[in-house]
């Protein structure tokens, strides 16, 4: 067994959680979670707000390609998934088992459950379950699966790379 190296486990959490929050933002390109009125402000700028940082920063945007883009909703969500993506990753290389069955698939349905289900709402971030369309908690279920997947799947490869290059120096 290897020792446990916090340099693998950020190398690896941070690569990760940059491939996996890409994979949610075009999941959600394909499956929109919010109605276009919800997502006028969507939950990295509510969250936001709720702190005190002004609508003015938080909705802030750069362009591309003739799209405004939302960079502050970009900083939450890419440091959200870098963020679980190397806690999962320390749980991968401490060997726990039981929070890293089945691909990371229980884990992200655990991470929608607790911050869309629970956390969020109790903040009035986002509304109630009950107030949240259908359409909302299959996109983000489903989201949330191929997410931890995507971080399960790249954090193991490059831990499993450090580690070997290790063993080759």
């Amino acid at each position: 067994m290897s020792k446990f190296s916090w340099k693998n486990v950020l190398i690896a959490g941070t690569a990760a959680g940059v491939i996996s929050g890409l994979v949610k933002l075009g999941w959600e390109n394909i499956l929109p979670p919010r109605t276009p009125e919800r997502n006028k402000t969507n939950p990295p700028q509510k969250l936001l707000e709720q702190m005190g940082v002004p609508a003015k920063l938080t909705h802030a945007t750069y362009t591309y390609s003739g799209e405004k883009l939302p960079w502050v909703s970009y900083l939450v969500h890419f440091g959200f998934s870098i963020s679980f993506a190397t806690t999962y990753a320390a749980l991968l290389e401490k060997k726990v088992k039981w929070l890293t069955v089945d691909q990371g698939v229980p884990f992200g349905l655990a991470v929608w459950i607790a911050f869309h289900l629970v956390i969020m709402p109790l903040m009035k971030t986002v509304p109630s379950p009950k107030d949240q369309p259908l359409e909302e908690h299959v996109s983000e279920a489903l989201g949330h699966i191929a997410w931890m997947w995507t971080n399960n799947e790249i954090a193991e490869v490059v831990l499993e790379q450090l580690r070997h290059n290790k063993k080759e120096h």
